[in-house]
């Protein structure tokens, strides 16, 4: 990944995403380096100029395993709709932006991070990042699927990660997929890079539900349920203002 050293499956588990002063430092160089970057995609936008990315929805085949049945189903009956419909855009932004980059990717691996990486969004756990508390859940959803460990490992991995600044460069991994598929829908990241008529056709099928309102709610909770976490470190960077300022009309 390119995000900071150290924030790996293995910490996560370990510390439930608290963070080190180490760590804190490593993210603001990582965040330091993300910033500039954005400044060009906003100007494209104000001034009308986008690129062609795409994805065919006519034809398309979504993985249908048993394990992306599973992940199907836990979250349907798990997330609220504007959270559902965010996952879902996750997974079509992070389609065409890896098609953009020539990433190759496991397209089940990450469709089923992708549907699963905000199930504890809305049920922040005190003392445990939603990331982490998420992955966990969603490896335990892939065991129950009949995934190996390293797959289900994989899973979980890819979405206790994917809040970690830096990890959205690489979206040959499964973290940095989710990332930046979740970046472009929260906040904008990438979507001069994107078809305007395809992008308004993936918010027809899968509405935003005042998205930006119910998140900012979101990771204000979570901040209080877990004070040494990342969405804490982030909101007080500003996050919260980047997310109401993304170039989505709510």
């Amino acid at each position: 990944m390119a995000g900071p050293t150290g924030l790996d499956w293995a910490w996560a588990t370990r510390t439930g995403g608290a963070l080190s002063k180490e760590q804190r430092r490593g993210l603001a160089v990582a965040t330091a380096r993300t910033l500039p970057a954005m400044v060009p995609n906003r100007v494209r936008i104000a001034l009308g100029r986008r690129g062609r990315g795409k994805l065919e929805f006519a034809g398309l085949r979504l993985p249908d395993s048993k394990l992306a049945v599973a992940a199907e189903t836990e979250a349907r009956e798990a997330l609220s709709p504007h959270v559902l419909n965010h996952s879902l855009r996750t997974y079509y932004f992070g389609r065409v932006l890896a098609d953009l980059d020539g990433a190759a990717h496991d397209d089940e691996l990450v469709y089923v991070s992708c549907l699963l990486h905000d199930l504890k969004l809305e049920h922040p756990t005190p003392g445990r990042c939603f990331a982490v508390a998420g992955g966990e859940r969603a490896a335990a959803v892939a065991l129950g699927a009949g995934a190996t460990p390293e797959r289900a490992d994989a899973i979980g991995a890819a979405i206790a990660t994917h809040i970690t600044p830096g990890v959205a460069d690489d979206l040959g991994d499964p973290g940095g997929f989710v990332s930046a598929g979740a970046s472009v829908d929260v906040l904008g990241t990438r979507l001069a890079e994107l078809d305007r008529v395809w992008v308004a056709e993936l918010l027809r099928r899968h509405p935003r539900l005042e998205f930006k309102r119910h998140v900012v709610a979101a990771f204000r909770a979570e901040a209080k349920a877990m004070p040494t976490g990342r969405i804490r470190w982030l909101n007080r960077a500003g996050f919260l203002a980047m997310i109401r300022m993304s170039p989505f009309p709510e």
